[in-house]
C-alpha cells in the first residue's frame, strides 16, 4: 500500500466502460453506470478510513488474542476490498444476473464489514470513534447501492440457477 494512498483501488476509469457501449450508442446517459460510479467512489473512501481505522497494531499481553484480532482485521480488509472489486466488474458485460450476483455479494461483505467493526471497537481493537463513522458511512453507501440496484434492467439472458429470475 501507498502511504499517499490508503485505498490501494484503482481510480474509476470512464473510458475504460465506454468500450463496453454500442457502437452510436455513446451519447445515451447511463444511469446504471453513473450509479455505479457513486457507488465505487464512496467505498474508496470506505477503504481509506478501514484502512487507517485498522491498520493501528494492537496491543495485547495475550498473544492468541493479538492474533486473532491480526486476522480478523484482515478478513475484514478482505471483504472490504471484494467490495470494490465486485462494483468495478459489475459494469463488465452489463448483463442483469452478473450485476445481481455481485450486488448480493457487495451487501452481504458491506454489512460483514459493519458488523466486525462493532466486533473489533468491542474488542479495544478499534477506537469506538472510527467504528462509527465508518459504519455512518457504510449507511451512506448503502443508500446508493440502493439507487443502483433500482437502475438495473431485466436483459435476455437466464440464471441456470434460477436465483435472479
Amino acid at each position: 500500500m501507498r502511504n499517499d494512498d490508503l485505498t490501494d483501488l484503482p481510480d474509476w476509469d470512464d473510458e475504460k466502460f465506454s468500450r463496453y457501449d454500442e457502437e452510436g450508442e455513446e451519447w445515451k446517459p447511463r444511469p446504471t453506470r453513473e450509479a455505479c460510479k457513486a457507488l465505487y467512489l464512496k467505498w474508496r473512501e470506505i477503504i481509506t478510513m478501514l484502512n487507517g481505522a485498522l491498520g493501528n497494531d494492537f496491543h495485547s499481553d495475550d498473544a492468541h488474542l493479538k492474533s486473532y484480532t491480526d486476522d480478523f482485521k484482515q478478513m475484514v480488509l478482505g471483504d472490504a476490498y471484494e467490495v470494490g472489486a465486485k462494483i468495478r466488474s459489475s459494469e463488465v458485460g452489463g448483463m442483469y444476473v452478473l450485476r445481481m450476483e455481485n450486488a448480493a455479494i457487495i451487501r452481504k461483505n458491506a454489512q460483514s464489514v459493519a458488523s466486525s467493526l462493532l466486533s473489533l471497537g468491542a474488542e479495544g481493537a478499534v477506537e469506538e470513534k472510527y467504528v462509527e463513522l465508518i459504519r455512518t458511512e457504510i449507511d451512506v453507501f448503502k443508500e446508493l447501492f440502493k439507487v443502483w440496484v433500482g437502475t438495473f434492467e431485466k436483459d435476455e439472458f437466464t440464471d441456470d440457477w434460477g436465483l435472479f429470475v
